[in-house]
């Protein structure tokens, strides 16, 4: 028997509600690739958009082998006993590089999962950074909407998707471990230029003094480098996740930065500013999809892919001549 279609109402209510279950509807609506489901997810949006905002944006980024999992249920789980409510998001869940996701995050934060005052989304990247940015920040909106007043965005790739993340969170938090190689040493360089902090998880046991020695040596990076956000030093922390040491120590970092940027005006403008960059991306996205609804495109673009990929034409003499 065929499922009865929501109504609209029904969906606002909900997610205002705190509705879990249909918080989980309208972030499926995103990421529908039907008109219909589209327009209906617009329209959510639309209604719930005077009720977002009142959450701390927090993104997380980290080498593979980091422990991004158990740090955030570690944080998160203490955020949780303390009343907050806690969403955590992934901008690219599915990649087809490092395999590397929060469906399998959610089986190992098994104590976050079943709190209820957490809620985990694992959105599928279908293999496109742009299309999971989107349906993160759109999902982010809704999060918001259904009072989820902390909000931890993850990547799990590296490149790119630590762009996508930057742009949409007010604090972006970098995990290594201590005894890294030099071969990561190109990765981390852009990365650690958007951190706002760094954390050398993992600073256990025998591991201690190598993470306090690693810890010591990015503090002395970041000292180079020009601070993203203005106001603001970004600090070094050595953490252990299994052991909860120094995760209440970050929340506080992170607090403090959340004031200093509060007072200084920057938390707004930040938040404004990205809202402005998505809004022009999208619209570039539009006319772009619009544009390959024109009759001879598919016919002219394979065209001129081909002549590009054989060296008969430059690729901007080909863009222009496709526009045109």
């Amino acid at each position: 028997m065929k499922k009865s279609a929501i109504p609209l109402q029904d969906y606002i209510t909900g997610i205002k509600s705190g509705n879990t279950v249909m918080l989980s509807r309208a972030i499926t609506l995103l990421e529908s690739q039907l008109e219909s489901h589209r327009d209906m997810a617009n329209e959510i949006l639309s209604a719930i958009i005077p009720h977002t905002g009142n959450s701390i944006r927090l993104g997380i980024t980290g080498i593979p082998g980091a422990g991004k999992s158990t740090f955030i249920e570690a944080l998160g789980t203490i955020l949780c006993n303390q009343g907050h409510r806690l969403a955590v998001l992934a901008i690219d869940p599915s990649s087809p590089v490092t395999g590397g996701s929060l469906l399998g995050d959610k089986v190992r934060m098994q104590e976050l999962s079943r709190h209820p005052n957490a809620f985990i989304r694992p959105s599928p990247s279908s293999g496109t950074l742009g299309g999971t940015a989107k349906r993160t920040r759109e999902a982010l909106l809704l999060c918001e909407a259904a009072g989820f007043d902390t909000i931890f965005i993850e990547t799990v790739g590296v490149g790119q998707s630590e762009v996508a993340v930057r742009s949409m969170v007010d604090f972006f938090l970098l995990l290594l471990v201590s005894g890294a190689g030099d071969e990561i040493q190109g990765i981390k360089r852009g990365i650690l230029e958007m951190a706002d902090s760094i954390i050398i998880n993992k600073a256990d046991g025998n591991n201690i003094p190598m993470a306090k020695k690693t810890q010591e040596q990015y503090q002395r990076m970041l000292s180079l480098l020009q601070p993203i956000t203005g106001h603001w030093t970004p600090s070094v922390l050595a953490c252990s996740s299994t052991e909860k040491t120094g995760i209440n120590e970050f929340w506080l970092i992170l607090q403090k930065f959340i004031c200093i940027t509060k007072k200084t005006k920057l938390f707004a403008q930040r938040r404004s500013q990205q809202n402005v960059e998505w809004f022009n991306t999208l619209v570039h996205e539009r006319i772009y999809e619009n544009f390959k609804k024109q009759k001879l495109f598919e016919e002219k673009l394979s065209q001129f892919q081909q002549e590009v990929a054989n060296g008969k034409i430059a690729a901007s003499v080909a863009a222009q001549m496709l526009v045109q």
